[in-house]
């Protein structure tokens, strides 16, 4: 199956339940890190993923800033335990990576996990924060510069 890409308002009750229940089964359960999963910004972004057998195997949602001086970001990006090292976590970040560039935005950031650091820098992300400690996770804030959007 192909990546999915769906506005909140487009995801059907199952769609939603599905990405719910990935994105709590990685960041809460087997992060052994309780916080509020769902934390009211999914109304406006845009969630892609990936399924296989019914299942998802890939996700990530893509945030509009808050304020005028932020960027869009990469948020909630994971692949599932049993889909990990077949390459779905690249193929889901270029894909995000390309639907931004459609939009023509100026640059992306996201907040990574620090182990992460050297997988998101192979795209071009840059580290802005030193390495801090959120819920006993080290994580690292990093932005990325866009080439400008080609116009067909």
């Amino acid at each position: 199956m192909c990546w999915q890409k769906k506005s909140f308002e487009d995801l059907t009750k199952r769609e939603l339940y599905s990405i719910l229940r990935i994105r709590t089964q990685v960041f809460v359960v087997e992060q052994n890190c309780p916080y509020e999963e769902v934390d009211g910004r999914d109304e406006e972004c845009m969630h892609i993923w990936k399924e296989d057998a019914g299942e998802i195997v890939a996700y990530c949602r893509l945030v509009p800033p808050e304020k005028p001086d932020e960027y869009y970001s990469i948020g909630r990006v994971l692949v599932s335990k049993a889909a990990r090292g077949k390459g779905y976590g690249r193929k889901l970040m270029n894909t995000a990576l390309l639907t931004l560039n459609e939009w023509d935005v100026p640059a992306v950031q996201l907040h990574g996990q620090e182990y992460l650091r050297d997988f998101y820098r192979s795209f071009g992300f840059e580290e802005v924060t030193e390495v801090y400690l959120e819920d006993n996770i080290p994580h690292v804030d990093m932005v990325m510069k866009m080439p400008p959007a080609r116009k067909s």
